[in-house]
């Protein structure tokens, strides 16, 4: 394998072999703790503008299943691993982590002490980094420090989709219609709303509320997606007149969108929660469950309306995890409902929103 060079912004330079296509890939290096679930990760639109650093030690070993993919393209603008499997041990799998790479034309490195990278970014935080096949680390470096920050780059105009569209048929009796506002969805939340009973179509982040109500949903979704919410205005400003309007459910980015309308604000963490094993309790009942988690910004609840209150904390480091109305028919999480991190935990929040558009109330 040729050889490839990872470069971060501090000046760290770590050397291992392409397991992908040649060239350089710029990005945002973070880390996900998780043990598997790597190809709903490189499908995952909230990891656009960033090199996905995986920290378990063998990826790859049951191959590529294509009906697994969370979104149409690979999402990350690289991925870094210890190991890459040469073999894939699955019957549906179709080829190798490498070629799969390397067919969508995406730069990854494997040979890299990834314990070492994830131990730096949670010492120093986040930072730019590039992975390389054709530069000399000091050159790279040179590049690397010309770029705009993540944080300066509106990364959900990238992911959003450019049209409206149907994601199943709304024509059966006593289906639910959902209006769904792309900021980086990932297909498994639209199929666990139609398995509810449910037909979605899906907007561009960017589509108005007067739009959204003309469709008269029954409810409305704010989508997960990447990048800081703080350059999100205009989806701010609409999502305002959504309140009370409908009954509104914000996952991730949503929630984060939503919470700010609501007079909260948010912040950068350090490296963010990336993985499969984060616990996080409703404060309303009690109840703590096991949640997916990959986003790097968190609400403020300072400043949060009277008329709302947080629903949900992370028992790691007590940010918060989810917003609720007192009056009106609106939820947040901030974790993944749709994805599976072993356990089903989450998936109810889907039926209590479901509940919620049948005024059955929440359970």
């Amino acid at each position: 394998m040729p050889d490839a060079t990872l470069v971060l912004a501090d000046g760290s330079i770590f050397h291992g072999r392409s397991v992908g296509a040649q060239g350089h890939a710029d990005g945002e290096v973070v880390f996900n703790t998780s043990m598997m679930g790597y190809q709903e990760m490189l499908t995952d639109p909230s990891y656009a503008g960033q090199l996905l650093t995986l920290t378990y030690p063998l990826i790859g070993n049951y191959g590529i299943d294509e009906t697994v993919e969370e979104s149409a393209m690979i999402q990350p603008a690289g991925l870094i691993v210890r190991e890459a499997a040469q073999f894939a041990s699955h019957l549906r799998s179709t080829r190798t982590l490498a070629a799969y790479l390397e067919a969508r034309g995406v730069v990854a490195i494997e040979g890299v002490d990834t314990r070492a990278v994830t131990r730096r970014i949670r010492e120093h935080g986040v930072m730019l980094g590039t992975i390389t096949t054709d530069e000399a680390p000091e050159e790279a470096l040179a590049r690397l420090r010309s770029l705009p920050d993540y944080d300066s780059v509106n990364w959900v105009a990238t992911v959003t989709t450019d049209r409206a569209y149907d994601w199943n048929d709304d024509g059966a009796d006593g289906m639910k219609r959902i209006a769904l506002v792309d900021g980086g969805v990932k297909r498994n939340i639209m199929r666990s709303l139609a398995a509810r009973g449910c037909a979605v179509r899906v907007f561009p982040c960017d589509v108005s509320a007067r739009d959204l109500l003309a469709m008269e949903p029954d409810g409305i979704v704010l989508s997960p997606g990447p990048g800081d919410p703080r350059l999100l205005d205009a989806m701010v400003e609409e999502a305002r007149q959504l309140v009370g309007a409908k009954p509104l459910l914000g996952i991730c980015l949503g929630h984060q969108v939503i919470a700010r309308t609501l007079g909260a604000g948010t912040f950068k963490l350090p490296f963010g929660h990336r993985g499969g094993n984060h616990p996080v309790k409703d404060v309303r009942s009690g109840r703590v469950t096991i949640t997916a988690q990959n986003h790097g910004y968190a609400v403020d609840p300072d400043g949060l309306d009277a008329s709302a209150f947080v629903s949900h904390i992370n028992l790691n480091d007590h940010t918060v995890e989810g917003i609720a109305m007192k009056t009106e028919p609106l939820m947040t999480i901030q974790y993944h409902s749709e994805a599976c991190p072993g356990p089903l935990d989450n998936t109810g929040i889907f039926d209590e929103f479901r509940a919620m558009l049948a005024d059955e109330g929440v359970q």
